[in-house]
């Protein structure tokens, strides 16, 4: 299965389309979300969207990494990094099933 990439344009389209604000305030709106979601995450904090997930800076430390094609030896500097963390809302609607009262139903083969 191949996926579409969903893009800014994608997004504000959808805000114009399902909320009625039009194309240039969804479009603000949109950036205006994104924006304060990299400021937070700029800053360390989580950013948790409920039934969605959560982004969560982390930090990696300083480690000897392998370059695979000579084999040489690098020290890779520490860093931060950003994961996502997808909820058990998100997961079960990937996959199809429901999240509610904790049985799977998909194992009823």
């Amino acid at each position: 299965m191949t996926g579409k990439t969903v893009t800014r344009a994608d997004l504000s389209e959808a805000v114009y389309q399902q909320v009625g604000l039009s194309r240039a305030e969804s479009a603000a709106l949109v950036e205006t979300v994104l924006s304060e979601i990299c400021t937070c995450l700029a800053e360390g904090e989580t950013v948790k969207l409920s039934s969605f997930g959560s982004f969560v800076v982390r930090s990696k430390g300083r480690r000897v990494g392998r370059n695979p094609k000579t084999g040489v030896e690098v020290e890779i500097e520490p860093r931060q990094v950003m994961v996502f963390k997808p909820s058990n809302v998100l997961k079960a609607r990937i996959n199809g099933s429901h999240v509610g009262n904790g049985a799977d139903e998909a194992d009823d083969d």
